[in-house]
């Protein structure tokens, strides 16, 4: 069985809770950071959209492996054993994104990077938990869920301004983020958390589910995150290409703060939404998902700068909203020995269409051109997204 130590009996101060989503911060800054820098490979090293694609998959790869592993074993173990050698792979996928001078290093550093986002997003966010109590869990759903927007949203806009400002222009950002890591693990070894002896029973390595009994609120949380994470996958992958085709420029400032602005959008409606009841939370989000896609189509065949913003924007939030609202019901309902388990469940189930979907539009794009695709994949995830709606709204009527 696994034993948990009693927690203190007093709640920590709120600092704590707030420091305690630092680490999350850190990792999701390297999540994306590699994504304005892409177009600089693609002329040093030669490649189309679609290995570019398979560049972001590999990053799926990692952190859907990561997630069958760092909930269970963080929940076994304890939450540090498994954040401090994720912020040590963070640290040298940074050296090889410096140093990377072919396709190969580059799937390699992406790989390790979702790998440390993987434990992050399972073990990272149920710290946070950890710390917050019973009591604040809510506020610890909060803190978890915009502390991975708000970093995702950082990288990006960070790497488009120091390769646009100082020498070596796909080397500046990762040097940054390294030291960033650098605090977040001064952050972890001194975090107040219960510590766990490991349980005999069950598999290490294995899907990460939820109990039985929460099965619903995990089913509910998907409904309307996978469609928000899937939109925007598609912005992050090949958004950075169409809003340079768009704009006949390709500096990386502006993509880069494209992509910041996306996440800005995802941190501030979480904040902006804090005291409504979940389900409105989710539809919500399903709402959004909608939204973007249709400004997405608007904006490829449009030829709209606005449209592609606006599809950025909503993007952003409904995958918050939909982020925000998974971590609230699994928070709330499942009990500390299995959350980070859980919360790995929630991220897998959301990241593997993500991964799928934009790399499926990347490699069609090489085929039949931007617009087919992207249509294509808009009115897939805008059904997933209506069908995750009628699901929560059914969901919701029933229990009344």
């Amino acid at each position: 069985m696994t034993q948990v130590l009693p927690a203190p009996a007093l709640a920590p101060p709120r600092r704590e809770i707030w420091l305690a989503a630092w680490p999350v911060t850190a990792v999701m800054v390297l999540s994306n950071a590699a994504t304005p820098l892409y177009v600089l490979w693609q002329q040093r090293i030669g490649f189309s959209a679609g290995v570019v694609t398979v560049v972001y998959a590999a990053y799926i790869v990692g952190l859907l492996g990561a997630l069958m592993v760092a909930g269970v074993a963080s929940d076994r173990l304890g939450r540090k054993p498994i954040l401090l050698p994720a912020l040590l792979l963070g640290a040298l996928a940074c050296l090889l994104f410096a140093t990377a001078t072919t396709v190969l290093t580059l799937v390699l550093a992406r790989l390790l990077t979702g790998i440390a986002v993987g434990a992050i997003l399972s073990a990272g966010t149920a710290a946070v938990t950890d710390v917050a109590g019973p009591r604040r869990s809510r506020l610890a759903s909060l803190l978890g869920s915009t502390a991975m927007v708000l970093g995702a949203g950082l990288g990006p806009l960070l790497a488009g301004v120091l390769s646009e400002t100082l020498p070596g222009p796909t080397v500046a950002v990762f040097v940054l983020v390294a030291a960033v890591l650098a605090t977040a693990l001064l952050v972890i070894v001194r975090m107040p958390l219960p510590r766990r002896t490991a349980s005999t029973g069950g598999s290490w390595v294995r899907l990460p589910a939820v109990p039985r009994a929460n099965r619903r609120q995990l089913a509910l949380g998907l409904a309307a995150f996978a469609p928000g994470i899937s939109a925007v996958g598609f912005v992050l992958s090949l958004g950075p290409s169409l809003l340079s085709d768009l704009l006949g420029t390709d500096n990386r400032i502006v993509s880069g703060a494209t992509i910041f602005v996306l996440f800005t959008a995802a941190t501030a409606v979480q904040f902006a939404v804090r005291g409504l009841a979940v389900h409105r939370i989710l539809l919500l989000s399903a709402g959004a998902t909608i939204g973007s896609m249709g400004s997405l189509l608007v904006a490829v065949h449009g030829a709209s700068v606005p449209a592609l913003v606006l599809a950025a924007l909503l993007a952003g939030a409904g995958q918050g909203l939909g982020q925000l609202g998974g971590l609230s019901l699994l928070g709330a309902s499942v009990q500390p020995t299995r959350l980070a388990e859980a919360n790995a469940a929630l991220n897998a189930g959301g990241y593997l269409p993500a991964g799928v979907l934009p790399m499926l539009a990347g490699f069609l794009s090489d085929r039949v051109g931007l617009p087919t695709a992207a249509t294509a994949f808009g009115v897939a995830v805008a059904l997933a997204a209506l069908l995750g709606g009628i699901f929560v709204a059914r969901r919701r009527s029933s229990e009344h």
